[in-house]
């Protein structure tokens, strides 16, 4: 792939002799290790903020709570740990081509157009990787880029920008020497060099997945081969005779799941389960945040650098450190499991009919019987509602975080029900005092049949609501913002959102703000 133009930049690829010498490197060979000697030399970096940011190719997150994983688990305790699913088709298949694009440009399948690994459609000019925004932001920073999976590179995903970058020949079964090679060369950057953000590539534990399985023993190990190179380049970090000076962030994320008897690509749970694991300089120890995606690892990157991105740039992502103020998500911690729902496994926790303060549900003309979860709009989490039937784009609500509202007639009627689904969520009442207009801005998933509704409307000081917008049509995961003339005299606006059907299918709200101007 020719090299983006910027004249400082170099590229080591090593050919076919030295990925054949890397693989000759066992699972095992987790030791330390002296850096190859053909490393790249940098450009001196010149920031204080620094970045590490380790991908982990198809690495299921519940199974690091199974492996030994020291290192991995103790920038847990140390650091911020966000877990969050995955899009399925027909926005994009659970593959890495979409994966990786997600986390290097920090928008979703939708924006970046990488819907498989043939990466066809891919927008990067429009939605370039967080390596090219900073040599395109800020030059003069010294970057780094190690992959093995060779569209990370020839495809424009992740290097482009970079000062230096490693780019491993050999094909899917090299890759355990290759963990070996990425570890040795960065773990020889960063204790004697000066780079200042840097991504790194391992894929073992995608291929033990495919190979072995999820469930397998051979998984586990895979993650723990991996964690002794997260532990050594941390130890590298910690060993720089500059560290006490610099703010240095580890970032660690993986592109996809897999199943427990191996495989991905699908709307499966398993293969939608993501993470986003970070370590830094105002980054919370312990956290456990309920509303990380994994669009948030390049807006993190910024962020760490401080760096504000341009909302031209379109990110779809967050700070992992930046917590949402979406009232539903306080309803975190009073979710109930299934009651109704048997396709829900025992235990999972996600729904409640009980609204957040100020909300209200008016259910007065709602139908009887049905799904008692989705008997008139409830709140939930993404890893309960798309539990409910695979393959019926629920997993495209990828722009809705932590808990939202959801009213779902086609769940609902599921169970024998009578009369029709009729359910209207109340927003709380804001100050539009001496405002001429006021914006009312959300995300939504909305799929439309027959003769089912959908109507937002407005009550300014306690009267009539009134119509301010109707869906007749689908809307898979955008974001919403409506302007609404105050008229003359009004002191206070509510928001409504009205649902109404019989066994058709259903609209999420999610993230909702007002502002009056």
């Amino acid at each position: 792939m020719p090299i983006d133009g910027i004249s400082r930049r170099t590229v080591l690829a090593a050919g076919a002799a030295s990925a054949a010498a890397a693989a000759t490197t066992s699972l095992a060979a987790a030791a330390p290790a002296h850096a190859a000697a053909d490393a790249p030399t940098l450009p001196n970096g010149t920031s204080t903020d620094k970045v590490l940011v380790i991908g982990m190719d198809g690495l299921r997150h519940d199974r690091i709570d199974a492996a030994k994983a020291p290192h991995l688990k103790a920038m847990m305790a140390n650091g911020t740990y966000g877990l969050s699913l995955l899009y399925a088709s027909p926005m994009a298949a659970t593959s890495s081509g979409p994966g990786w694009s997600t986390i290097s440009t920090g928008v979703w399948p939708d924006k970046h157009g990488v819907k498989d690994n043939s990466f066809t459609g891919s927008n990067y000019t429009r939605y370039p990787g967080f390596l090219a925004r900073l040599a395109q932001m800020r030059p003069e920073l010294s970057t780094y880029a190690a992959v093995d999976w060779k569209p990370l590179d020839t495809q424009g995903t992740v290097t482009p920008g970079a000062d230096a970058k490693l780019v491993l020949d050999g094909d899917r079964d090299g890759y355990a020497g290759h963990d070996a090679t990425i570890a040795a060369e960065t773990e020889s950057i960063l204790r004697d060099q000066n780079p200042d953000v840097l991504f790194v590539y391992f894929g073992q534990t995608d291929i033990v997945g495919h190979n072995s399985g999820a469930r397998s023993k051979a998984y586990l190990d895979a993650i723990d081969v991996q964690d002794a190179y997260v532990g050594r380049l941390w130890a590298a970090i910690t060993a720089r005779p500059t560290y006490a000076q610099e703010r240095w962030t580890v970032i660690v994320a993986t592109d996809h799941g897999h199943l427990d008897a191996g495989g991905h690509g699908g709307s499966a749970i398993e293969e939608r389960r993501t993470f986003v694991l970070a370590q830094g300089p105002g980054i919370a120890a312990g956290a456990r945040p309920v509303d990380t995606r994994l669009v948030d690892v390049a807006a993190t990157v910024f962020r760490q650098l401080g760096i504000t991105p341009d909302p031209a740039w379109g990110l779809d992502g967050k700070p992992v450190q930046e917590r949402s103020a979406d009232p539903f998500d306080t309803l975190h911690s009073s979710l109930s499991q299934r009651v109704d729902e048997t396709g829900i496994p025992a235990g999972v926790i996600g729904f409640t009919h009980t609204p957040p303060s100020g909300w209200s549900v008016i259910n007065n003309a709602m139908g009887t019987g049905g799904m008692t979860e989705w008997r008139g709009w409830a709140f939930a989490t993404d890893e309960f509602w798309s539990r409910t039937q695979a393959g019926q784009s629920r997993e495209l609500n990828v722009r809705s975080r932590g808990v939202f509202a959801v009213a779902d007639s086609d769940e609902w009627a599921d169970k024998s029900f009578s009369g029709t689904y009729d359910s209207t969520l109340v927003g709380p009442a804001h100050n539009v005092s001496d405002a001429t207009r006021v914006t009312l801005s959300f995300t939504t998933l909305y799929r439309h049949e027959g003769s089912q509704t959908a109507q937002v409307l407005a009550s300014f000081n306690g009267g009539t609501p009134t119509v301010v917008k109707s869906y007749t049509a689908d809307v898979l995961s955008q974001s919403q913002s409506l302007a609404v003339n105050v008229p003359a005299g009004a002191s206070s606006v509510s928001f409504r959102f009205r649902y109404t059907g019989s066994n058709n299918w259903y609209w999420v709200i999610d993230g909702v703000k007002i502002q009056a101007s």
